[in-house]
């Protein structure tokens, strides 16, 4: 048995894979189709052990400061109640999966899925010692997700074949992965899972 596979005190956390940020959507993810693909898988491994999954996803307001009409660097994306913001089709998300909003007014921003949610009481609740992380977009939500489950004080499993970089700047998502590892993520892939 591996150091990576699930067990109790494990949870899996999927990062934003939702519509507007998949194939076809505005903020598109190149890749996001396979990620998915093998989110699905870790999905599986978890619900056959019973271990918990959450999954956390932009809520935005209409009007929130991100978007470009009000001076930010975003198009309008998952607002909240639309087909953008509804989980991409394809991922194959248990009816009892943990759903976690984030961004839910104005004048808020939140890349983590930490920020200015209950993720960590839900967490910490379930018992959840070490997280493994897999989603959208490596270099901006992941990332910043990662950075605040380790230093709130879990071991984070960062499932490199699971997560896709917008990658603005060629090697964005390649460097988020260096920071995480940096910063204490483990990183492995599904090969080193046991399904």
């Amino acid at each position: 048995m591996s150091a990576s596979d699930p067990r109790p005190g494990d949870a899996l956390l999927i990062v934003d894979v939702q519509n507007d940020f998949v194939t076809g959507g505005c903020l598109a993810v190149q890749g996001s189709d396979e990620a998915i693909a093998v989110l699905n898988r870790y999905i599986a491994a978890f619900r056959d052990r019973h271990l918990p999954i959450l999954a956390t996803r932009d809520w935005h307001p209409a009007g929130h400061f991100s978007f470009k009409m009000r001076g930010g660097v975003w198009p309008p994306h998952c607002i909240a109640g639309t087909h953008g913001a509804a989980f991409a089709p394809a991922l194959e998300l248990p009816c009892d999966t943990v759903i976690v909003s984030k961004a839910t007014t104005s004048e808020q921003e939140a890349y983590s899925g930490f920020e200015g949610t209950e993720l960590c009481a839900r967490l910490r609740d379930l018992g959840v010692r070490r997280i493994l992380v897999g989603g959208v977009a490596t270099e901006y939500c992941v990332l910043s997700t990662v950075h605040d489950a380790l230093r709130l004080g879990f071991q984070v499993l960062l499932l490199e074949d699971a997560v896709r970089a917008v990658d603005v700047a060629p090697g964005d998502g390649e460097r988020a992965i260096e920071e995480m590892r940096r910063l204490g993520a483990k990183i492995t892939r599904l090969e080193s899972v046991a399904a």
